[in-house]
Formats: C-alpha cells, sequence, structure tokens
C-alpha cells in the first residue's frame, strides 16, 4: 500500500528539515516536502499527521524478549547482576515453553512498537542441550506476525563456567557442533542479506567470559564471518567481568575478546559498563559497538556505561532497552530519555544533546545492526517511521515540538507506525494484535510457570 502523510507538526529529516509531507511508494520514502499532492498514477492512503512528529523509528539493539513475562519478580528486586541472574532468568528459564515464549515475545514487541520502536534486536538465548527448535520459531513468528524487523542474537552456552544461575538450576549447556549446525539451520531458513532485511541471525553466545570457551568463540567467530553474520554479546556489565578474566585467562576482558577474534566492526557488546581508557582504545581501534542499556543498569545498581568518552573516541553507539526483567519497562523511548538526562547528572548539562540522542537510537542502532537503508527519514530509506501525537496537555507548553517526546519521557502516543511501508501501529493500536487478549495469555502463561517453579 502507498501513502501520503501530510501536515506534520515537525518531521525529522536532516536533509530536508523544513519539511511537513512523507510521500510512501513500494515500502520506500519517495519525497520529502510541504504540500505535496496525491498522485494521479498510483492509489495512496492519505494520512492527517496534523499535531505529531515525526521520526525514524527506533532501533532497540539489545533485547531479552523471553523476560517479558519475568518482571518485578520479588526474589530480584533488590539484587546485583550475579545473584538476579540466578533468581529471575534462570530459575525460569527451563520454565518457558515455546507457546509461552510466542506470547512473551509478542508482549515485548508490542511494548517496543507504542513506544516508536521498528526494530528489534533480540538475544535469545534459551538454548541448552535438549532445546526445541519450536522455541526460537516461537519469536521469528511473532515478530512476522506483528510487521517488526527482527535481528535475532542467537544466544549459546557451551560450558556452566562461573554461571552460578546455570549451575544452580542444572542448564545442561550445548556443544559447540550443536551451536553451529543449530545455527546454520537458522541461518538457511531465516537469515535475509542486505541492508533493508526484515530478517537477520546473529552469532552471540550469552557471555565471552563466564559461559564459553575460547576455542568455542573462536570456532563460532570463524563460522559468523565466513557467513557474513555478525556478533554480539554482553561483556563488562559488572566489575566481576574483569575478575573472571583475569584469574581464568590472565588478561582483562578487552584483551580476552580480541584474542579469541571477538573485536571489530561486525561486533558490538551490550553494557560495557566497567571500561576503562584501555578497553575504549582498543574498542575505537577496531569499530566496536555498544548497545548502551541505561535503564537496565541503573535497575541492576551496575553503574553508568561511559559512552560520552566512547563516541568521542570514535566507539559505535547505540540504545537497548536490555531484558524486561531487569528494566521492567520495554520502551526505547525510556531509554532515550534516561540517555539524555543520567550523562549530564554526572558530567554537566552540555555532555548530551536532544539530536545526539535520538542519533543513538535511530541510525547509530541501524548502521551497527547493518541495516543501512533504515534509521534515517531520506528519500530513497526504506519507510521505517513513527508519528508521535503531541497535540495532548503534556506537550502543550513545549517550545521544541520535534523533541518533545524525548524531552517528555512517557507516556507518550504513536499515533501511526510504518515498516518497510507496512502500517504496523494505527491510530494508537498495534495491528494483528487483541490488547485484551494479549493480557490473558501472558497472564495465565505466567500463573502456569510459576506453579511449575
Amino acid at each position: 500500500m502507498n501513502y501520503l502523510i501530510r501536515n506534520a507538526v515537525a518531521i525529522h529529516a536532516e536533509d530536508n528539515p523544513t519539511a511537513r509531507d512523507i510521500r510512501i511508494q513500494d515500502g520506500l520514502i519517495t519525497e520529502l516536502g510541504r504540500g505535496l499532492a496525491p498522485t494521479a498514477e498510483q492509489p495512496e492512503t492519505i494520512i492527517d499527521a496534523s499535531g505529531c512528529v515525526i521520526w525514524p523509528g527506533l532501533v532497540n539493539t539489545h533485547h531479552h524478549l523471553a523476560q517479558s513475562i519475568m518482571k518485578g519478580v520479588p526474589a530480584g528486586l533488590n539484587q546485583g547482576l550475579g545473584e538476579w541472574l540466578s533468581s529471575v532468568p534462570y530459575r525460569f528459564w527451563p520454565k518457558v515453553t515455546p507457546e509461552l515464549m510466542y506470547h512473551a515475545a509478542r508482549l515485548g514487541l508490542y511494548e517496543l512498537i507504542r513506544s516508536g520502536a521498528t526494530t528489534c534486536a533480540d538475544h535469545h538465548y534459551l538454548y541448552h542441550a535438549t532445546t526445541s527448535p519450536e522455541l526460537e520459531e516461537a519469536v521469528w513468528q511473532a515478530a512476522d506476525e506483528l510487521g517488526i524487523r527482527l535481528v535475532l542474537c542467537r544466544g549459546s552456552a557451551t560450558e556452566t563456567g562461573s554461571h552460578e544461575g546455570m549451575i544452580e538450576h542444572r542448564i545442561e549447556p550445548e556443544t559447540i557442533d550443536q551451536v553451529i549446525d543449530r545455527l546454520d539451520a537458522t541461518r538457511k531458513k531465516h537469515h535475509q542479506e542486505g541492508a533493508g532485511a526484515m530478517k537477520k541471525l546473529v552469532v552471540a553466545p550469552t557471555s565471552l567470559i563466564h559461559s564459553s570457551t575460547p576455542d568455542g568463540l573462536r570456532a563460532q567467530a570463524h563460522w559468523a564471518r565466513e557467513h557474513g553474520l555478525k556478533m554480539h554479546s554482553h561483556l563488562l556489565e559488572v566489575a566481576y567481568d574483569e575478575v573472571q578474566a583475569r584469574e581464568k585467562y590472565h588478561q582483562g576482558a578487552i584483551d580476552y575478546a580480541e584474542a579469541c577474534d571477538w573485536l571489530g566492526p561486525d561486533v558490538w557488546y551490550a553494557h560495557l559498563v566497567h571500561t576503562d581508557a584501555h578497553a575504549i582504545e582498543r574498542l575505537a581501534a577496531t569499530g566496536t559497538g555498544i548497545a548502551h542499556c541505561p535503564t537496565s543498569n541503573c535497575r541492576l545498581g551496575s553503574g553508568i556505561a561511559p559512552v560520552v568518552a566512547m563516541e568521542k573516541a570514535g566507539v559505535p553507539i547505540s540504545l537497548a532497552v536490555d531484558g524486561s526483567a531487569s528494566a521492567e519497562s520495554g520502551s526505547m523511548l525510556q531509554e532515550l530519555n534516561l540517555a539524555w538526562l543520567i550523562h549530564r547528572a554526572a558530567h554537566g548539562p552540555d555532555v548530551t544533546t536532544l539530536e545526539q540522542v535520538l542519533d543513538w537510537g535511530t541510525r547509530g542502532g541501524a548502521d551497527l545492526l547493518g541495516l543501512q537503508e533504515t534509521g534515517s527519514l531520506a528519500v530513497g530509506k526504506q519507510a521505517d517511521l513513527v508519528l508521535y501525537d503531541i497535540d495532548q496537555p503534556r506537550f502543550a507548553g513545549v517550545h521544541s515540538p520535534l523533541m518533545a517526546p524525548l524531552m517528555c519521557g512517557e507516556p507518550v502516543h504513536v499515533k501511526h507506525s510504518f515498516v518497510q511501508g507496512r502500517c504496523v501501529m494505527e491510530d494508537g493500536l498495534v495491528t494483528g494484535l487483541d490488547e485484551r487478549e494479549l493480557t490473558r495469555k501472558v497472564q495465565e502463561g505466567v500463573a502456569r510457570m510459576l506453579a511449575d517453579a
């Protein structure tokens, strides 16, 4: 379907900042301007964007959709990462069925879409020796039905190592051969090439330090690069990563990653909170990126990733919600708002700008994921965009309307949202999703999971 979106209050289009209208044809932005008229050649659906600001769709570069059904677990509310992992995600991991995973993914993707996201990179790590392939298929199915771009970062653990949660809950890891074979099956079935793909696969061992071996990491890196796939993992979320790297491998975490072929422009890490000057230098020199997760890092008391220093050094920056078991919101807009604020609290009022943070949450993420045909609004780009309705009391006094959603934060009302020119949110409702039915299914699934835990 083709669309003509007209009369926006403002559009974040850097090459055409005075534009108020957008034309979408065959999934692409074909025109930006003012006073655009309907075409006679092709039928168009006219959308009145009065009272709305239009942004590129937000790009979430690190999630755990399975955790959408693990919010606010009492045992983990006041725990740091290590204890929390055992009390929350690893406790429930073996109880997540494919059906429950499907509803968890729908819930997590719903939350992203309603906050303005159009792309999700999900670090899906529910794999063990006897994992059913249906558990992963549930994530692909949910994303396909809701129309969001999905980058599935296929997690893995090939040893229990120092992951207390895996040991405590007796989760049997995969062999490296299982990991590679299962990765290859997913690649052949789902992965799409190109900078405008709707589905991509990423090689993503859950932890470099705690549940992988050096040889296994090198094998995965070799396989990923052989097939042109990107690479992702957690690193330096807490200081314990550095401690373990030095105890187990006699070198710092960043140097260990580099020794295992896990730095480069095709690699990005979630968190990187505890990076020193040397680590930042190696990240910048190799083009290795970060998925900055400020809400989760605050929630677990992990600290504040030094992304301002990273950006100055040349490290690619993106933003992410992390899992809802350690963030509870699942909103990309919240991450933008907190990223704008938290570094100012630490370093002063001029260290982050609105434009800079919006770029992290859009173009920064798209480039990092290899989706360069998205992430900005320009003629020829894929039509991933979101219309925020700011014609509401809480925005009425804002003097900078284009940035009102970022400055004011949640709650926000997305009027319409498009992915590859397909309307995935219409008049404030996620298309193809019954909110009451989703709520009921999730509540029932959580009750069964708790009964089995």
